[in-house]
């Protein structure tokens, strides 16, 4: 599986974190919820907590569930 990349963040004011992904915002973080992602991002590796943190990450599951029968057209 490939590492997550093309994420950045950005830190406003108001204890308010911006990430984006390729240009494109993800998702917003505000209050507490933004402090423990910035406490994650400074402790681990920052593409990787930020795929998590936007729902962006891959299970590796992916090809198996297209190939299920109930999936397939």
């Amino acid at each position: 599986m490939p590492r997550p990349h093309g994420f950045s963040y950005e830190q406003l004011g108001d204890h308010t974190v911006a990430i984006t992904h390729q240009g494109r915002s993800a998702t917003t973080l505000r209050g507490s919820r933004a402090d423990k992602f910035l406490a994650e991002v400074e402790a681990g590796d920052a593409q990787l907590v930020m795929a998590r943190w936007t729902g962006a990450y891959k299970f590796g599951n992916e090809r198996t569930a297209k190939n299920h029968p109930r999936n397939r057209g």
